[in-house]
């Protein structure tokens, strides 16, 4: 209590008292919070808070707007929370440019609606989007379904400005498309779930919103998945072009849809002509047997905002008996996991919803249970993905089941790369410690 009380006076040099928070609750059934929180609004305060935690031997939990509590990490607290939620805002926007220089801070939703009247919007599809920042997407690499289409934060992020755990503020990448001057060290920190330094901002390049939108929902008898994998296979070897080929587990689809069948959403993206003759295209290839339904517009963007909303949060108490698990194996084997997400309820005591891209490889599978029959559903799914030649990482979890299972699996063979890069950035072990790959 006084160690706190000493860090709480300590703070107060740096961050205004109305800006600092002490821990008001005896326990963080998620973990990765902190025993003070900090609200900075300047790239000074931040930088400020670092070194000083770097300096007395402080550890630093980053958050933005909270979604990934249970994502990584083996601890429930570090010494200070440093949260990201009040440091937003438009830094920079070129229209001309479709370039966009944002605050970390800044939720996904806000920065969709900035760009409405400029008619642009960022080419990234994450997960709760409502109260995800930029910055914790970039830092966990977010992507949904349109991946396909869009890519990944990988693929939209041009440049960022981070500070490094002593407080020396640095930029990587620039603010045009094109830029090509050294190594892309934008890519070292995407990903690296904050690992190595606090990004402050974030600068994207941009993509015009379509002018016309649909989304055709294919739903399948269970004994069709062969007839699901040969008519993927045609769809995205054809001359059309869509940004989502995502097939669904029964339980989720009867969730969005009411069909508990197996159901492959395909959506479309462009001029109106362009999306009506796609989706004539789609509807002639349609396999026999197979329910089609066509959603247009507003309700085609209703569907997917609803759909990105079905992933744990870790703001909610109920995500505490929750698991989200993440699989990447070759695209076409997506249609063996999303079955194998079926048949857990069978086999172990736990609800599955699952969904995966049969265009770019990554499966979600949502779970709710008991912890040990969590467990064993993730074990399973592990397996099943390296059977595949894939992998699993476990996207949300329990803080007590998060000790019990290696989240990201297996070292690495190149994680001694990664052990080297920490060591030299970070080798006090400031910023989220234990929170990415092998406890780094």
């Amino acid at each position: 209590m006084l160690l706190a009380e000493n860090l709480l006076e300590e703070l107060k040099t740096i961050i205004p008292q109305e800006r600092i928070k002490e821990k008001d609750r005896k326990s963080d059934p998620l973990g990765n919070s902190g025993k003070i929180t900090v609200l900075p609004v300047t790239e000074e305060e931040i930088s400020a808070v670092l070194a000083y935690a770097n300096e007395q031997g402080k550890k630093i939990v980053i958050e933005g707007g909270g979604t990934k509590r249970g994502f990584g990490g083996v601890e429930e607290e570090g010494d200070i929370l440093l949260s990201m939620a009040e440091f937003k805002g438009v830094v920079e926007h070129t229209a001309g440019d479709m370039t966009l220089t944002v605050k970390a801070g800044t939720t996904f939703n806000e920065l969709q609606d900035f760009l409405l009247d400029y008619e642009q919007q960022i080419s990234l599809d994450p997960p709760l989007r409502e109260q995800a920042t930029i910055g914790g997407i970039v830092s966990a690499n977010e992507s949904g379904p349109k991946r396909l289409g869009y890519g990944s934060s990988r693929d939209a992020v041009i440049g960022l400005r981070m500070i490094y755990p002593d407080g020396t503020i640095i930029r990587a990448g620039g603010k045009v498309v094109k830029n090509v001057a050294g190594y892309d060290m934008n890519k070292l920190f995407i990903g690296a779930m904050g690992t190595l330094g606090v990004i402050t901002e974030v600068t994207v390049k941009l993509r015009p919103i379509a002018k016309y939108e649909s989304l055709i929902l294919l739903s399948f008898e269970e004994q069709d998945l062969e007839k699901i994998r040969a008519f993927s296979k045609e769809l995205l070897d054809s001359s059309i072009e869509p940004v989502v080929c995502e097939l669904l587990n029964p339980s989720l689809s009867k969730k969005l849809i009411g069909e508990e069948q197996y159901t492959l959403a395909v959506s479309f993206e462009d001029v109106e002509s362009s999306v009506h003759y796609q989706e004539e295209f789609v509807k002639k290839m349609k396999p026999d047997g197979a329910k089609l339904k066509l959603l247009s517009g507003m309700d085609a963007q209703d569907f997917w905002r609803i759909f990105s909303a079905i992933a744990p949060n870790g703001n909610e108490e109920e995500s505490f008996e929750e698991a989200a698990v993440k699989i990447g194996a070759v695209n076409l084997t997506i249609v063996d996991i999303i079955k194998e997400s079926r048949q857990l309820s069978s086999s172990f005591s736990v609800s599955a919803e699952a969904h995966g891209g049969l265009g770019h490889g990554i499966s979600s599978v949502y779970l709710k249970g008991e912890s040990k029959e969590l467990l064993k559903a993730i074990t399973h799914l592990r397996k099943t993905a390296e059977s595949l030649g894939g992998y699993a990482i476990v996207k949300h979890l329990p803080l007590a089941l998060r000790k019990e299972i290696e989240v990201w699996g297996k070292k690495p063979a190149y994680f001694f790369l990664l052990e080297g890069i920490k060591k030299k950035i970070d080798p006090k072990r400031t910023l989220n410690p234990k929170r990415y790959v092998g406890g780094l």
